[in-house]
């Protein structure tokens, strides 16, 4: 007869597998450039029809999606935006960064972006948008490869080996654009140049014409935070001194981790 242990094991398995297809059908929701049908969560989930009927229709009972206009159609729900405003407005992180980031984007003129890692990516958590008239199509909530990635690569050259490794293992490099970096061996070489000069760069890697310099808010305790990055049009960076971006950038964030860890140095 099983143990009580192992039943609630079991239990705990079975509740966890059931709750990351809510949060796979949920997160699809969240990323399709349009709301998506039940035909189409069922394609990109690989989950049978009946079982994304129910996921959908518990999402919609909870507030966390609601169906479209249209119909058939389905988008985020109210109660999931107000649950994202709350935890954004109580980032300890985005609090002691606001003063750094407002600094850094007067500084150089361009759109500054404050992200943290969730799992295998980067999500921006605060962005202030450039006073030009040419910005950033990206938004607070919009995730980036650690690849390819100017927060990415920064938070990646701060990591061990081993850490880098178990960040990377089963990640399958994707190009978004002619200079994405996608072979391993590469990635590894621009890190160590990453670790040495100070600071990462996204080529025109995620966005054609686009070029960001990042770099990573690392605690007194050696943790990193998070990372901070500064994106410019290809246009105007070729007209800029390369150190109208790197010395405010550095400077933000050896800022922000004072902030958050008294100490820093």
């Amino acid at each position: 007869m099983p143990s009580d242990t192992a039943s609630l094991d079991a239990a705990k398995a079975t509740g966890t597998a059931a709750f990351s297809k809510f949060m796979a059908v949920l997160q699809f929701i969240a990323d399709a450039d349009e709301p998506p049908t039940i035909a189409r969560l069922t394609s990109a989930s690989g989950y049978p029809r009946p079982t994304v009927y129910r996921i959908v229709g518990a999402l919609i009972a909870e507030g966390l999606v609601v169906e479209n206009a249209r119909g058939g159609y389905y988008a985020l729900g109210p109660r999931l935006m107000a649950l994202a405003s709350r935890s954004w407005e109580r980032s300890d992180l985005r609090i002691a960064a606001a003063g750094a980031l407002q600094t850094l984007r007067d500084a150089t003129q361009e759109t500054v972006h404050l992200a943290v890692r969730s799992g295998s990516e980067m999500v921006y958590v605060e962005k202030l948008e450039s006073p030009h008239a040419v910005r950033m199509a990206s938004r607070i909530g919009t995730r980036v490869t650690l690849y390819s990635s100017s927060v990415g690569k920064a938070y990646l050259s701060t990591q061990s080996p081993a850490e880098r490794d178990a960040l990377l293992q089963g990640i399958a490099f994707a190009r978004f654009t002619p200079n994405t970096i996608v072979d391993r061996q590469a990635l590894d070489a621009e890190l160590d140049a990453t670790q040495t000069r100070g600071y990462a760069e996204d080529r025109e890697e995620n966005e054609a014409q686009i070029f960001c310099y990042g770099s990573a808010i690392v605690g007194a305790n050696g943790v990193t935070l998070g990372c901070v990055s500064v994106s410019i049009p290809l246009f105007r960076k070729s007209a800029t001194p390369l150190e109208t971006y790197i010395t405010p950038l550095k400077e933000a964030c050896r800022a922000i981790a004072e902030r958050m860890c008294p100490g820093t140095r």
